[in-house]
C-alpha cells in the first residue's frame, strides 16, 4: 500500500526549494501532485546546474512522484479552475496578491470549491509592512534572529542548509495541510494556511528565547552551551583534516568521555557552567584531538557512550550502515537518464508506508494525460498546444 493519501490530488503552483519540498511529502505518501508550470520556463529550479539528464539534480530531488502540467498565465486560467474544483489541496509560492490579480484569489477560488486547504508560502506572510518584500533564505534568518547567536567567537556562520526555507516553510507546510484537512473533516469547510519562512525560522528560537525572558541577556555567537560555548559541546579538528563532534552535554556522557580519553582532571564541579575556563578546556581537548587521526578517535569512540560522533560528508552518509538501514537511500533507475541514489522518506510508517516509485518528471510531460482525465479531446488538446496555452 502506496501511503493513505491515495485519492488525494495537490495542485502545486510553487517554486524553487520551499513549496516543493513539501509537496514532496504527501507525494512520498500516495498523494497525486500536480506540479503546475509555466509552458516556456517550468519551475526555475529546473535548469541550475549540475544536471541529472535535462534537468536539475535539485529538481531531480524535490519533485519525484509528481505530475508536471503546463498552463499559461492568463490563457489557461479556466483549464485551472476546472482543475482546482477537482483538487483538496492548492499550495502556492508567489508573493502576496499575486493570485489575486489573475482573478484566483483565495476568496474567487473558495466560491468555486469551498473545501479545498490552500497554503501560501511566502516570506514575510500574507499581510505587515513587509508582505510584498522578496528576500530569500538568509535573508529570513538574518530578521528572525536564528543568525544573530549561530556560529562562534561573535561571528554569525552560515549554515548549510536553508533553515528558513525547509524548517521554516517547507516543513510547517506539510504538516499543516493536513491538519486543515482533519479540520475540514469537523468543520465542513477548507481554510487558508498563511505560511510565512521568517514565522516559521523565529519559531525555532525556542530554547534562546527563554533564556533571553529569564535573564534578559541578548544572545551572540559562542556565548552558550549549543554554540560553541562550552568545551564538552563543540567541534574538534583533527591532523587530517575532518571534524569529530562532541555532545557531551549531561555529567554522565562528559564524565565517559574524561574517562575514555584518560583525562580525569577535566571532570570538575564547573565543567558545565560558563566561565573563562570553558576557553581555557576548549583548547586543550584541540590540542588533544590534533594529536590522532580521525580514523583512530571513531575506533577509540566507538565503544564509549559519549556523544562523539564523526562529521560524515554526504558521499559517506550515502553509504553509511545505518543510513542504508533505514533506507533513506533509495535506488532509483530513470527510463532516459541513469540510474541515481534518491533520498528515501524520514517517516516510517509501519502500516502505510510511503514509496518512490516514480522520477521527478519533465517538464509538462504529463499535461496531456492530465487535460484527457478533464475531458478534453485530442484535438483540443492540440488547439491549445499550437495557441501555447499549455
Amino acid at each position: 500500500m502506496d501511503g493513505r493519501l491515495g485519492g488525494i490530488r495537490v495542485l502545486d503552483l510553487s517554486r524553487l526549494l520551499p513549496g516543493p519540498f513539501c509537496s514532496m511529502v504527501p507525494a512520498d505518501l500516495g498523494a497525486d501532485v500536480i506540479k503546475v508550470e509555466d509552458p516556456k520556463l517550468g519551475d526555475y529550479i529546473r535548469w541550475r546546474p549540475p544536471l541529472i539528464g535535462r534537468n536539475s539534480a535539485f529538481h531531480v530531488v524535490l519533485n519525484r512522484k509528481k505530475r508536471s502540467l503546463t498552463l499559461k498565465s492568463p490563457e489557461g486560467k479556466e483549464l485551472f479552475r476546472r482543475q482546482e474544483m477537482k483538487a483538496d489541496v492548492l499550495l502556492k509560492g508567489f508573493r502576496p496578491g499575486g493570485m489575486r490579480r489573475l482573478g484566483l484569489g483565495y476568496e474567487s477560488l473558495k466560491t468555486l470549491n469551498p473545501l479545498p486547504v490552500y497554503c501560501a508560502i511566502t516570506g514575510y506572510g500574507s499581510d505587515g509592512p513587509l508582505a510584498s518584500r522578496i528576500r530569500h533564505d538568509i535573508n529570513h534568518l538574518a530578521r528572525s534572529g536564528v543568525f544573530s547567536y549561530s556560529g562562534r567567537d561573535g561571528i554569525p556562520t552560515l549554515s548549510g542548509v536553508q533553515i528558513a526555507d525547509l524548517g521554516g516553510a517547507g516543513l510547517p507546510a506539510a504538516f499543516s495541510i493536513p491538519a486543515a484537512m482533519l479540520a475540514r473533516l469537523k468543520v465542513g469547510e477548507g481554510q487558508l494556511v498563511d505560511i510565512s519562512r521568517t514565522d516559521g525560522a523565529l519559531a525555532w528560537n525556542c530554547l534562546r528565547w527563554g533564556k533571553t525572558l529569564a535573564d534578559g541577556v541578548v544572545p551572540c555567537p559562542g556565548d552558550d552551551f549549543l554554540n560553541h560555548g562550552f568545551a564538552c559541546y563543540n567541534l574538534y579538528r583533527t591532523p587530517d583534516d575532518r571534524t569529530m563532534a562532541l555532545g557531551a552535554l549531561e555529567p554522565q556522557f562528559w564524565e565517559a568521555f574524561c574517562s575514555t580519553v584518560d583525562r580525569p582532571e577535566w571532570k570538575r564541579p564547573d565543567d558545565t557552567e560558563p566561565g573563562p575556563h570553558q576557553a581555557v578546556l576548549i583548547m586543550e581537548i584541540s590540542a588533544m584531538f590534533a594529536r590522532k587521526s580521525s580514523r583512530e578517535w571513531v575506533e577509540i569512540f566507538s565503544k564509549a557512550d559519549c556523544c562523539c560522533e564523526l562529521v560524515l560528508n554526504l558521499r559517506e552518509v550515502m553509504d553509511d550502515p545505518q543510513v542504508r538501514a533505514r533506507r533513506m537511500v533509495v535506488e532509483v533507475v530513470h527510463q532516459s537518464w541513469r540510474a541515481y541514489r534518491q533520498r528515501g522518506i524520514a517517516p516510517k510508517f509501519s502500516a502505510t508506508p510511503g514509496s518512490i516509485r516514480t522520477c521527478s518528471p519533465e517538464r509538462g510531460e504529463h499535461t496531456d494525460s492530465i487535460l484527457a482525465e478533464m475531458g478534453l479531446e485530442t484535438h483540443e488538446i492540440g488547439a491549445l498546444r499550437s495557441g501555447g496555452v499549455v
